[in-house]
């Protein structure tokens, strides 16, 4: 079976899976050729094109046919695929780079007394915390001689009881035997759950993207949660980002997931703003969260209670760990689960395969994207357009579940490509240049910047957004890329009349 019939196998299991019409699939038009799309021995180009955004712009143009009636096909292009893997890195505003990066100085791989670790510094306190466990300047030296003071299974332990975020390097095999790899074990990639009954959803009047009346409150931040939101809003939908005040930002990752979507702020401590978004979740359709397991339930905000305060609701969920097994309340990011999982290490033994290296592999190597994140946002944005597509042919009220370390799982089901092809040096992602390399440039959209109503004069001067483009494309109705709102406050927190 050659590789691109034995991917589409794949994204036909997940389709199936979740009860949708096998017809649906012929319509979803794909390359012959998926990898490799990208330097890496893993299957990314399989991973973005064929089956996650395939799969969400599938169910976007199956739930168009359920309001409408009207078939269409859609197409991915897997070199835009594996781009789109990468937003967050092509970005320009008024031509320029924005300032910012991916990671923080101090993140990354540190060598220990016994192997590596991985360390995630974005956020303020989680560096100093880090900082204050190792006893050691802000400095990637210092770290990284603290580090030699420890073994990597204790300062993972160590981390995490202290809420902190780094993981142990480990091989395939050592996760394997891992309680929580064997808790995950039988977990599928992405998991709708019938919570509770509701009459079916009214179909609506037909309209020109399969989303449109759809309201979703987006409660999530960094890149997954965040990518499944911005999918959302492409394919039509009102989405509201709600995000407090209270909370660390990461702006240089906010401006690109915030494309399509509206954004306000509530703080969740005052009763004031809390009221509002009850009253907002009343009358929304989808309500996605990425919070840490239970945080929104000891606020009212659990899916059992948004299951009673709006029946028929589609209720998404997105966890680093899962819902099962000893990792499952622990703080999670695509970087340490790609260390903690194995892929670090076989990405790294594959390189050296490549370059005719024999001796044993000394450190981990990430993968050329954040894969894990931005499979995992397609695929929890595939979820909850299926779910609504429950909701008019079945009714209910329904839970998505998608986790970092479920869909690292299934990134590794799909095999691993011969390092011989994997590591053309031609299929390396181009780096973010002004003026922006030819195959970004081709792939670019423009958005304005969506302005606050209580935006000054000085505050309307003209800003324009540079971004890669969306790869999903409908026959019948082309994805929005809609306005970028380049601030988290832009909008009031209410919802745009449907229709």
């Amino acid at each position: 079976m050659d590789l691109a019939a034995n991917t589409r196998i794949h994204a036909e299991n997940i389709w199936l899976a979740q009860g949708l019409p096998g017809q649906s699939l012929t319509y979803l038009r794909l390359g012959d050729r998926p990898d490799p799309a990208v330097n890496s021995s893993f299957k990314l180009g399989s991973v973005a094109q064929q089956i996650t955004i395939g799969l969400s712009g599938l169910s976007a143009a199956h739930l168009h046919y359920l309001r409408s009636g009207q078939s269409q096909y859609v197409s991915v292009d897997p070199r835009h695929a594996i781009l789109e893997f990468k937003s967050e890195s092509y970005w320009l505003l008024n031509g320029e780079k924005p300032e910012g990066a991916l990671f923080d100085e101090l993140a990354g791989v540190y060598q220990t007394k016994d192997g590596f670790v991985r360390i995630h510094t974005n956020f303020h306190h989680h560096k100093e915390g880090i900082l204050h466990l190792l006893k050691c300047e802000g400095t990637r030296e210092s770290v990284q001689a603290a580090l030699l003071h420890w073994n990597a299974q204790e300062f993972e332990d160590q981390a995490a009881a202290r809420k902190m975020c780094a993981t142990k390097a480990r091989f395939f095999n050592e996760w394997d035997s891992h309680p929580h790899s064997i808790a995950l074990k039988n977990s599928p990639p992405v998991e709708l759950i019938k919570v509770g009954d509701a009459p079916k959803r009214d179909k609506g009047l037909p309209s020109h993207s399969p989303l449109e009346g759809i309201r979703v409150l987006d409660l999530t931040r960094i890149l997954a949660g965040p990518v499944a939101g911005r999918t959302l809003a492409a394919h039509g939908a009102d989405v509201l980002l709600v995000t407090s005040p209270n909370l660390p930002a990461l702006p240089f990752l906010d401006k690109d997931t915030s494309r399509g979507k509206r954004t306000t702020q509530l703080d969740l401590t005052s009763d004031t703003d809390r009221l509002t978004l009850e009253d907002l979740a009343k009358e929304t359709d989808v309500f996605l969260q990425a919070y840490r397991p239970g945080g929104l339930r000891e606020k009212g905000f659990g899916v059992e209670d948004l299951a009673k305060m709006r029946p028929g609701i589609v209720y998404a969920s997105l966890s680093a760990y899962g819902w099962e097994g000893p990792w499952k309340d622990r703080r999670g990011f695509d970087s340490l689960v790609q260390n903690a999982t194995g892929f670090g290490f076989a990405e790294a033994e594959a390189f050296r395969s490549f370059r005719g290296q024999s001796d044993e592999v000394t450190s981990p190597k990430a993968l050329p994207c954040q894969a894990i994140d931005h499979a995992a946002g397609y695929l929890l944005a595939f979820g909850i357009i299926t779910a609504l597509c429950k909701t008019i042919t079945e009714g209910g009220t329904w839970e998505v579940r998608v986790s970092l370390a479920g869909v690292a799982q299934w990134i590794r089901s799909l095999g691993q490509l011969g390092s011989e092809s994997a590591f053309n040096e031609s299929l390396a992602l181009p780096p973010c240049t002004v003026p922006q390399a030819e195959e970004i440039a081709a792939l670019a959209v423009k958005l304005k910047q969506a302005l606050p109503v209580t935006a000054t004069f000085e505050e309307q001067k003209h800003v324009e957004m540079t971004a890669i483009g969306h790869a999903a494309k409908l026959s019948l109705t082309p994805v929005r890329e809609g306005e970028a709102p380049l601030v988290l406050d832009a909008h009031e927190a209410r919802w745009l009349p449907r229709g």
